[in-house]
């Protein structure tokens, strides 16, 4: 990771842009820990649900769909939600492609795991791209929200897959304008969602000496578009995870 020097200042402070985990088993406690940080956690967004009402008025029927393909664990929720609404029985013989592991396990909470044809890659769609090759004649249903994965979305179109995206929940801005005063070193973001938030919540934001990480290439755009400084990129080679590129960058300036 190289360094801007003249920012290279040490670490104390970080803001994690999610709600705060539900148990203590997050790595981001465990950083905290190691390298005696200030950890806050605060969603900048968060999502309400479509109703079924108007999922209907798009006219999409999902027993028109043979397998779903789910990229995040909210994707997950609104789909079984709008299914109860709808009093749609999903059956036993739907395929669920999973963009991860831990979002595969999560179908745990809906249907029998073991029952149910279950296929996921490890974080994004391409890394499906084997299986669904050989399940490509299968109808698609792709659950998002109405800030859809575009990434996700374009690799199946230029791929030819039979898809439909199904809006089932939004992305909404969060007021978190009682931290105008708060100042922290590291800000960490994961979606364009949230950079947008930081400015409707605080419309005149200078960076200053605060160092931004960033999860992802098109939340690190939005970053760039908004002419901020990018200290801290993940996924890369060396930092696959989030917490594992903050922790790097902190090795070099906590010395």
């Amino acid at each position: 990771m190289q360094i801007d020097v003249a920012r290279a200042k040490k670490v104390k402070s970080i803001l994690v842009t999610l709600p705060k985990p539900e148990n203590d088993k997050s790595p981001y406690f465990t950083l905290a820990e190691k390298y005696n940080l200030k950890l806050d956690f605060r969603g900048f967004i968060h999502v309400e649900g479509v109703s079924a009402k108007d999922v209907r008025k798009d006219r999409i029927n999902f027993a028109e769909y043979t397998a779903v393909i789910f990229t995040s664990k909210n994707a997950v929720d609104h789909f079984f939600r709008v299914c109860e609404e709808m009093r749609f029985e999903v059956s036993a013989e739907m395929k669920y492609f999973c963009i991860s592991e831990a979002i595969a396990l999560y179908l745990q909470k809906y249907i029998q795991y073991r029952k149910r044809k279950i296929f996921f890659g490890k974080q994004t769609a391409q890394d499906l791209e084997e299986v669904l090759k050989k399940h490509s004649k299968e109808k698609f249903l792709f659950p998002c929200s109405d800030v859809a994965n575009e990434e996700t979305q374009k690799w199946l179109q230029e791929n030819g897959y039979n898809f439909t995206p199904a809006v089932l929940f939004r992305t909404v801005i969060t007021d978190v304008t009682d931290l105008k005063d708060v100042f922290y070193d590291v800000i960490v973001f994961f979606s364009p969602s949230s950079v947008q938030s930081l400015y409707e919540n605080f419309s005149d934001f200078v960076q200053n000496n605060t160092r931004i990480a960033a999860f992802g290439a098109s939340t690190q755009q939005a970053l760039l578009d908004h002419g901020l400084i990018l200290d801290i990129p993940a996924p890369t080679p060396t930092a696959p995870s989030m917490t594992m590129a903050v922790e790097q960058y902190i090795k070099q300036v906590n010395k």
